[in-house]
């Protein structure tokens, strides 16, 4: 398993040399999602795999565009519409490994949204993978504490109101709720 990881490693690592924001998010992301996924019991296999999962999430961008990916003005609707597809880009690359199969499957349903307002395939509740809604919600707030070309990193007391006040819209009920754990250590590590 330590070679598929040093692997793995590698290509985040092409990623980030092409995505300037990218450089240190696909590892925050992948620490808090396996701190949330072990805080609600997950274990074994399954948390390795979230992990793993959580470090590639992003691993599509690798098919988008260098001046909409490092672009510091606001997105054009056609540029978001690019930006949307890192999802199901990311899952066709790693689809093509049967041992990547479920890690793809984690990625290509990462933008879902718990209403079911996302992107990809529309999911909603239940029906989206749960290291999919991990991955998003860890996601999420290490855009809202990052900053970016656009705009200064959110404190931490604004992101968790927003995360708050997204229960059950954005994001899974259940995790927010798994939070109340982990927000404090999470901002103390200044990630």
């Amino acid at each position: 398993m330590e070679i598929y990881h040093d692997i793995l490693e590698c290509m985040v690592g092409a990623l980030e040399a092409k995505d300037q924001y990218t450089c240190g998010h696909s590892n925050r992301v992948a620490d808090m999602s396996y701190d949330l996924a072990k805080t609600i019991g997950i274990n074994g296999t399954e948390l390795e795999m979230i992990h793993i999962a959580a470090h590639l999430h992003d691993i599509g961008k690798i098919g988008i565009s260098d001046n909409i990916l490092n672009k510091s003005d606001k997105l054009t609707a056609d540029e978001w519409e690019h930006i949307k597809k890192h999802p199901e880009i990311g899952h066709n690359i790693l689809v093509r490994s049967k041992k990547l199969e479920y890690i793809a499957h984690i990625i290509l349903f990462h933008h879902e949204r718990w209403d079911g307002n996302g992107y990809g395939a529309g999911l909603k509740g239940e029906d989206i993978p749960l290291g999919s809604r991990i991955i998003g919600i860890c996601d999420a707030i290490d855009a809202m504490t990052s900053n970016r070309a656009y705009r200064k990193a959110m404190p931490w007391t604004l992101c968790r109101e927003e995360v708050k006040r997204n229960k059950g819209l954005q994001f899974d009920p259940r995790l927010v709720d798994a939070l109340d754990f982990l927000w404090q250590p999470w901002e103390s590590q200044n990630r």
